[in-house]
């Protein structure tokens, strides 16, 4: 059997540098990406590479960045058999204290690159009616905190997106699958964008400040990221065509409930709509 090929974004800290490391210790052959390769990322280059992963300068928010790095994958490797989109940044802050340009940035970072992703790898997948592709959303993804709107709204479209995808690429083979990690001890966190319109976000006065409440919340639950890079091999592992859409990291979130909920209904309108041939269990279902 050729060995299976693992393209992930967003390689150079958290939940992609575990996933690199977890990929390559199942055998596949790596491509991690990330940016700033001879600065500040020269030491997770370095050590992904000791490890047999070959990294890749890719920039999500630009697509020349994007196409560079596409045809230097393309042009070692005939097959990408596992996208997993995982480059985010994190808004976080008041809603209105965020300018229209910061918005922006979010979208592209969050929603527009693993998009610009998606266009680079399926191609692939669809002539060989084989492939996985993961994206790595949040539990921000089906509910909603405040103070957090910008990012969450994000997370929203991403899971929009992604599951908008699993069932157009059903009649091709390709699976979509959304990982949904609650409170992780990642760099996000450090890196977090506040409010870029400071007059609005003085107005809000200690009600602004209730965002350092959520953010010492998150940091005394979070979790070790090796779960989710586990989480991430395991759906790798899984059958074509029996993966499940969305799962949730660690099992048992709240969100869970929401998930279940969902579901059914959103299957119920598809077959309302006479789609029910996109279903898992449709004309299209693939179990290979």
């Amino acid at each position: 059997m050729a060995q299976r090929v693992a393209v992930i974004t967003g390689t150079s800290t958290g939940f992609g540098f575990e996933t690199a490391k977890k990929f390559a210790a199942a055998g596949f052959r790596v491509f991690g990406t990330m940016r700033d390769l001879t600065g500040r990322n020269a030491e997770p280059k370095r050590t992904l590479e000791q490890l047999g992963v070959t990294v890749v300068e890719l920039d999500v928010t630009s697509q020349a960045s994007v196409d560079r790095a596409a045809a230097t994958i393309n042009a070692a490797t005939d097959r990408v058999d596992v996208l997993v989109n995982n480059a985010g940044t994190a808004h976080m802050g008041i809603v209105e204290g965020f300018t229209p340009d910061s918005l922006e940035r979010q979208y592209a970072t969050n929603v527009v690159g693993p998009h610009r992703l998606v266009r680079a790898f399926l191609p692939g997948m669809r002539a060989r009616k084989s492939g996985l592709v993961i994206f790595v959303s949040s539990v921000v993804g089906r509910m909603v905190l405040p103070f957090t709107g910008v990012y969450t709204s994000s997370k929203w479209a991403l899971e929009a997106l992604s599951e908008s995808l699993s069932y157009e690429l059903r009649p091709f083979g390709v699976d979509i699958a959304i990982v949904e990690p609650g409170a992780y001890a990642t760099n996000i966190g450090n890196v977090a964008v506040s409010p870029d319109d400071v007059a609005t976000l003085d107005a809000y006065g200690e009600v602004g400040k209730t965002i350092e409440k959520i953010f010492a919340g998150l940091v005394a639950s979070a979790g070790d990221p090796v779960e989710v890079a586990n989480a991430i091999v395991s759906l790798s592992e899984a059958r074509q065509g029996t993966r499940k859409l969305r799962t949730t990291v660690p099992g048992g979130s709240p969100v869970d409930a929401i998930n279940a909920a969902s579901e059914p209904i959103n299957h119920s309108v598809l077959e309302a709509y006479g789609l029910g041939a996109f279903l898992p269990e449709g004309a299209f279902a693939t179990h290979a």
